[in-house]
């Protein structure tokens, strides 16, 4: 009851001035339509995300449902075509999360994870496991990869931990965890895109935090020459976050770093925009400037996450009834590109990912199916 109430007054921060609200009137700047639906099984597809490692393979994606993981790839025309399938070994997996990753000669790799807190390792280039990293003591809610460092991956856990990897040579070096650290599952994280030390997690405890790893930079340089065994590498524990704030009165499903700004979406039918101000780095202190919103309706369960392009142009964002809102991120007051929806699309979508140039949305379901949707803003049929 408590959080209700607390919802309904709203939040003060005290700084800056309101703000502001995108409208829910279409601008029709974009128009897509859908050109393909694929039912790939009967259990929720949770993750689905373009690879936008490596430009040999910017049509590629890869979704995860059950203990199934789909590489795919988009075709002219509609078409989705399968590339390869992974099936776990054990059938009581449920993946939740997936991420691409690449090797230090450039094979494309897939970081999945889910109810079974082990992480996969997959080399797609060479169609096999690549490793498997066990560390965490619950079910895995995400898995990011460092744009800047593609080797290193972080997961986002059930155990209110964040674990830093070295895909390459299947190191944990870093455990964000402790004095400081998350109260309850942590369900997203992101690497800062250009800071490569910055980190920023949210969860069920209603925070978002800022980590810095610029103090133990050292650790991630020597996860590349470790020659001994991987469980012998000096892990640390980093226990105090940058900052922490109470962005949102409710769970925090997804958060994306937006140049030095933050995106953040709760189950309270909207993103967030804002500032983060550190204050204090070591106390972890700082206020709040919140920017902009951009409504969604009926976005009021946890783990529907958003995706966006390459450039940040526009974010792509499902809800419980199917339906897709694309916003412009680039515009003052937001702008609602379009709204997205068909009769038979009517199931809770949980990700949507976003092609490099936002030309392509695709979305994954509670009942299994993968949506694709093009844009014919351009085009003359």
């Amino acid at each position: 009851m408590k959080m209700e109430d607390k919802g309904k007054k709203g939040k003060t921060f005290g700084l800056g001035s309101e703000p502001v609200v995108g409208s829910l009137a279409p601008a029709k700047k974009k128009e897509y339509r859908i050109t393909n639906r694929l039912q790939e099984g009967q259990r929720p597809i949770y993750a689905v995300a373009f690879n936008f490692l490596d430009s040999r393979y910017l049509n590629v994606f890869v979704t995860v449902g059950g203990n199934r993981i789909t590489v795919y790839q988009c075709l002219e025309g509609g078409v989705i075509a399968v590339l390869q399938s992974y099936v776990d070994e054990d059938k009581d997996e449920a993946f939740f999360a997936v991420s691409w990753a690449c090797s230090d000669e450039g094979s494309p790799f897939i970081v999945a994870g889910g109810s079974k807190g082990i992480i996969r390792v997959i080399d797609a280039g060479r169609e096999s496991i690549y490793r498997s990293f066990i560390g965490h003591g619950n079910a895995i809610n995400e898995v990011r990869t460092q744009t800047l460092k593609p080797s290193l991956v972080i997961s986002a856990s059930r155990d209110e931990s964040l674990r830093l990897w070295n895909t390459q040579t299947g190191i944990c070096i870093l455990i964000f965890a402790g004095a400081g650290g998350h109260r309850n599952e942590i369900l997203s994280v992101d690497f800062h895109p250009s800071d490569i030390y910055r980190i920023c997690s949210c969860g069920m405890d209603t925070t978002v935090k800022i980590w810095s790893i610029k103090d133990f930079w050292t650790y991630v340089e020597k996860s590349f020459t470790w020659t001994d065994l991987p469980s012998k590498f000096p892990t640390k524990f980093v226990q105090h976050p940058v900052y922490s704030a109470s962005v949102h009165v409710n769970y925090v499903d997804c958060t994306r770093w937006l140049g030095d700004f933050i995106l953040s979406k709760s189950v309270d039918d909207e993103i967030m925009l804002w500032e983060p101000k550190v204050k204090d780095e070591i106390t972890g202190t700082g206020a709040v400037d919140v920017l902009q919103k951009y409504p969604i309706p009926e976005c009021d369960i946890w783990f529907i996450k958003f995706s966006c392009d390459f450039h940040f142009n526009i974010a792509t964002v499902g809800n419980r009834a199917g339906q897709i809102y694309v916003w412009e991120l680039q515009s003052c007051p937001p702008i609602l590109a379009t709204k997205l929806s068909h009769p038979q699309s009517n199931s809770p979508i949980r990700q949507t990912a976003t092609s490099f140039d936002g030309s392509t949305i695709l979305s994954c379901t509670e009942d299994g199916t993968i949506w694709r949707w093009d844009d014919v803003s351009n085009s003359s049929t």
